[in-house]
């Protein structure tokens, strides 16, 4: 087992490696801790002995998104570094040649969702939650998380999801196609393991080529977007309307 701060990688039987968020007590984003994120999982993209990853969290939270209190603070550098952040931590999960499994334990909002939605099999428990909240917080959708977005829900669910700001519950989810399986809370992790040891039996390079082709025009999208400059907005991320929406939102 090795360990950062906020990222904890075990190894398992089958070739299964498993990344638990470990940036307690709500996995808030960071942008360092989005770039490592994406650091990692190229680097276990890379190994031939592993043959899938779970992604799971040790929290009643499994990702809120960003810290809103820290992020009325950011100026333009902070503004950049964090969508950099989104746009390639997201983007290597989203493109990564291994099965990638997700266990969700609790809620996943706003950037927290985008784990779910750029891992291929998502398993979750009763009492999670899924939204995009970002719309209420005054933030449009860096490029990277937008197209991950658009390519992983149906039109009607990303109405609901990104225009509403509304989350919806495990059940909803699971009708959606946003969950694949609801587990018992005590047998989460044991079950996305297994599932992640299932996939990983798929002959690997056909498993990579398939996923390429389903997702290989919005992943070239996004590399042309970071290319051109979206990692860095002109004016930064946030409008006059972010900070207040962001203080309204937390009761201030």
């Amino acid at each position: 087992m090795t360990a950062s701060t906020d990222l904890i990688q075990s190894e398992h039987s089958g070739g299964v490696v498993c990344l638990t968020l470990n940036a307690g007590p709500v996995n808030a984003l960071s942008a360092q801790g989005l770039m490592r994120f994406g650091e990692t999982i190229r680097a276990l993209d890379a190994r031939d002995d592993v043959r899938a990853i779970v992604i799971a969290s040790p929290f009643k939270v499994f990702s809120a998104g960003l810290n809103l209190k820290q992020a009325q603070g950011f100026d333009l550098a902070a503004q950049h570094a964090i969508v950099k952040g989104l746009n390639e931590g997201f983007l290597a999960l989203f493109e990564c040649s291994k099965p990638t499994v997700v266990a969700v334990n609790g809620a996943a909002i706003a950037g927290g969702l985008f784990y779910v939605l750029a891992s291929d099999f998502r398993i979750s428990v009763d009492r999670a939650s899924f939204g995009l909240a970002e719309v209420r917080v005054g933030a449009d959708f860096p490029l990277g998380p937008l197209e991950i977005a658009r390519a992983t829900l149906s039109p009607n669910d990303l109405r609901r999801l990104m225009l509403t700001g509304q989350p919806m519950s495990a059940q909803d989810a699971r009708i959606a196609g946003i969950v694949d399986r609801i587990v018992a809370e005590d047998t989460l992790l044991e079950d996305a393991l297994a599932e992640a040891a299932k996939l990983g039996q798929i002959p690997p390079a056909t498993f990579a080529s398939v996923k390429r082709q389903i997702r290989g025009g919005t992943i070239a999208t996004i590399k042309a977007g970071i290319a051109a400059g979206a990692n860095a907005p002109e004016g930064g991320w946030f409008n006059d309307e972010t900070v207040p929406a962001m203080r309204a939102m937390l009761g201030g």
